[in-house]
């Protein structure tokens, strides 16, 4: 039975994505959350999550099949909070460069490239990225952690990150975590509206990523009043 009091969250279902484990994530910090791909279910929901893993083009194919970009876009208008987490997070781009060049949502304006597999010194760096690493505000900006899933973190936080690919938002303003591997250092985290999207997992990040889900969970009973 579904609590009227707790804040509702619709996670995505189109065919990939950690789903019972953002569930999972979401009921710890309080919040009911139903694993859907129905047009009512997520328009009802008072946040909305799109997860994923995989590969770029069949998700973005598998969204099409059922019949959730145009659904997604609209949420993205809508000033409801909305959560895009690793590939989830990619999709909202205008494309990807991955095996090929694909079409994304055209949520945030940019692309997704491939990680270097080369460090500064020119010494093979594994690509895909499989492990921990930190979160660094970005410089010179103030704290652009305030206000968004990442408030009360510290800078150099660990998340747990598990990818090939990364985002390049055509605006630096909307990257406001950065994340160093290999010889470069990639866009880990933007907010551009009502959207926060990571590169990493906070489900699979222990407490530090449990707190992005009670932050998520504040910002939606903020929403609600």
């Amino acid at each position: 039975m579904i609590d009227a009091g707790k804040p509702r969250v619709a996670i995505v279902d189109y065919g990939v994505g950690n789903l019972f484990s953002v569930r999972n994530a979401c009921a710890h910090a309080g919040m009911e959350a139903v694993i859907t791909a129905s047009r009512r279910d997520i328009l009802a929901a008072d946040a909305v999550i799109l997860p994923g893993v995989g590969a770029f083009g069949d998700a973005m194919a598998m969204l099409e099949e059922r019949g959730l970009t145009d659904l997604l876009r609209e949420i993205a208008r809508s000033g409801k909070p909305f959560l895009g987490i690793c590939l989830g997070m990619q999709l909202l781009m205008t494309e990807s460069f991955e095996f090929g060049r694909w079409p994304g949502l055209g949520i945030i304006p940019g692309t997704v490239v491939r990680l270097e597999n080369r460090s500064k010194r020119g010494e093979p760096v594994k690509v895909p990225q499989v492990c921990w690493n930190t979160l660094h505000r970005t410089e010179g900006r103030g704290d652009t952690w305030e206000g968004t899933l990442l408030k009360d973190l510290p800078d150099g936080v660990f998340m747990y990150f598990v990818h090939s690919f990364y985002v390049k938002p055509d605006d630096d303003e909307v990257s406001i975590a950065l994340t160093r591997y290999g010889a470069q250092s990639f866009c880990s985290a933007m907010r551009y509206g009502n959207i926060f999207a990571c590169q990493f997992h906070p489900e699979r990040s222990g407490p530090p990523g449990l707190k992005i889900y009670r932050n998520l969970a504040e910002i939606v009973k903020a929403s609600r009043k």
